[in-house]
């Protein structure tokens, strides 16, 4: 990153991001978890150069009953006591179990940004960075004025989606090594 900005506030997506995400499917429970490559070094590291880190994540499952929110709570809750264990933090988890795409929190929609703003009145997202690999978190980032962060291998190296992000990176590992 050569831009000179302070960079305070860390906005990830989770399924992609932090964990493998499952094609066609949804993340129903625990088992089904899996960190992608260097996720807990990653918010590691990331903990130490943030000073907050919060997941912004759509959860559409739930609203359409594939999950529960309490099967939501034990992933979330296994995820963070790992991250815990790794010497990582995570300062919030906000979530949008909506099926609506006109959701004002439903990614690429802005309300889940705003809850963090409301609970954490300091974020100023000129001062955020937002790490997703799917459009509608880049779009979020965007909206919202974020450095925004492509990462994974979901579109095509051609996609427009390279054009509308600030930088990309094969994983949250190497966007971590790299700040």
């Amino acid at each position: 990153m050569t831009n000179t900005t302070k960079y305070n506030y860390l906005f990830l997506d989770r399924d992609g991001v932090i964990n493998i995400e499952r094609p066609n499917d949804y993340v129903k429970n625990r088992d089904e978890f899996i960190f992608t490559d260097g996720a807990l070094d990653a918010i590691t590291i990331l903990s130490k150069k943030f000073e907050y880190i919060f997941i912004i994540t759509n959860q559409r499952g739930v609203g359409k009953q594939v999950m529960s929110l309490v099967n939501l709570a034990d992933v979330h809750n296994y995820m963070l006591t790992e991250i815990k264990k790794a010497g990582g933090n995570i300062s919030e988890i906000y979530f949008c179990t909506d099926t609506d795409s006109t959701s004002i929190n439903r990614k690429p929609n802005i309300g889940m940004g705003f809850k963090a703003q409301f609970e954490f009145p300091q974020v100023d997202f000129r001062h955020s960075i937002m790490v997703g690999n799917s459009k509608s978190d880049i779009e979020f980032g965007n909206k919202l004025g974020m450095y925004t962060v492509l990462v994974g291998d979901k579109y095509d190296k051609k996609d427009k989606i390279y054009k509308s992000v600030n930088a990309y990176y094969e994983n949250l590992y190497k966007f971590a090594q790299n700040l």
